[in-house]
């Protein structure tokens, strides 16, 4: 029943990222100020890191009240999660540029109420980018898992593996 559930809530968390991964970069604060920097890969950075932060945090707060598990159940994770993706797709493409990485950083930690400091900031921001790598891997192993039992088995792996990625992160901050 679990395999279920876990195939139910990746296949939902793949669907959901391929809407909002066109979207994501449509989430520009709305503002007359003129930015620091000549791009507004900034702004756009922050913006995201604000919204990761949030889900992340909402994530962390029920990991915590379900015994530090994260439960594949809950649809509230789900929805939580895929928040947390679509907010960091944009890492995968600027983890290299510094610019991003510290707007990013900042929102994560405006938004994260303390959970994210400027002490962990770049270990999560790390760890962000490895979950959206994982991401991307069910994305891919979803559209073979469609018509065989193989597939399907690979694909409730790789959710796991997710899963388990998304776990340790959240794990990481019970030792505060």
């Amino acid at each position: 029943m679990k395999k279920v559930l876990l195939v139910a809530a990746a296949a939902m968390l793949m669907t959901s990222c391929g809407m909002m991964q066109s979207n994501a970069g449509t989430n520009a604060p709305a503002s007359t100020t003129t930015p620091t920097t000549t791009t507004q890969a900034a702004p756009n950075a922050m913006n995201a890191g604000q919204g990761a932060g949030t889900a992340l945090l909402s994530l962390y707060n029920q990991y915590k009240a379900d015994g530090n598990k994260y439960d594949y159940s809950n649809m509230q994770n789900v929805l939580n999660t895929i928040a947390l993706i679509s907010n960091c797709q944009g890492l995968k493409a600027n983890y290299k540029d510094q610019e991003y990485l510290k707007g990013f950083g900042k929102g994560l930690i405006a938004s994260s109420l303390g959970l994210v400091t400027q002490n962990n900031v770049q270990t999560v921001t790390n760890s962000l980018v490895d979950i959206v790598k994982n991401s991307e891997s069910v994305q891919q192993i979803s559209g073979q898992a469609q018509n065989t039992a193989t597939s399907v088995s690979q694909y409730a792996n790789t959710a796991s593996q997710y899963a388990g990625a998304l776990s340790t992160l959240l794990s990481a901050f019970s030792q505060k």
